[in-house]
């Protein structure tokens, strides 16, 4: 995990619409920035689900709240409109911004070692600097969590 101080890398990426989204476009704001292993799995939807549910009240604090995977642009687009997530899904389907956020490690599938990402959720500042960080998250809890630290 990056530490809590440290400026947080700088990114661009494409959303569920196809746009260039860079965190430099949310100065001013406080940024909930989420990575998740896959679109559509149990704990990824509900997650999601949550953060979607208490996205107003995120609105209300002047936080946004991004989610990264390695999932595609398609793939986000469906996700987002089957649940009607409010929120940006970014595609990091090059697991750029996933390795820049060290969230990209080996994990135990079954009994067998893979690489994936670690449920991982940063807390970044309205100037770009890494406020809270919690990993191993879990996914239902999360988002009450994080409108909790705000």
């Amino acid at each position: 995990m990056l530490e809590i101080g440290s400026k947080a890398p700088e990114f661009c990426l494409l959303n569920q619409d196809g746009e260039e989204t860079a965190l430099s476009d949310f100065r001013g704001k406080k940024v909930v920035l989420y990575f998740y292993s896959k679109d559509n799995t149990a704990g990824c939807t509900k997650q999601a689900c949550n953060f979607g549910e208490l996205y107003p009240q995120f609105m209300e604090k002047g936080a946004v709240v991004l989610g990264v995977s390695k999932d595609t642009v398609a793939s986000h687009k469906k996700f987002a409109e089957k649940y009607h997530l409010p929120f940006t899904l970014l595609s990091d389907t090059e697991l750029k911004v996933i390795r820049a956020y060290d969230v990209w490690k080996e994990k135990n599938m079954y009994g067998k070692k893979v690489m994936g990402v670690v449920r991982t959720t940063y807390l970044i500042d309205e100037n770009g600097v890494i406020e809270k960080a919690f990993g191993k998250v879990k996914a239902a809890d999360n988002p009450a969590q994080m409108l909790g630290e705000l």
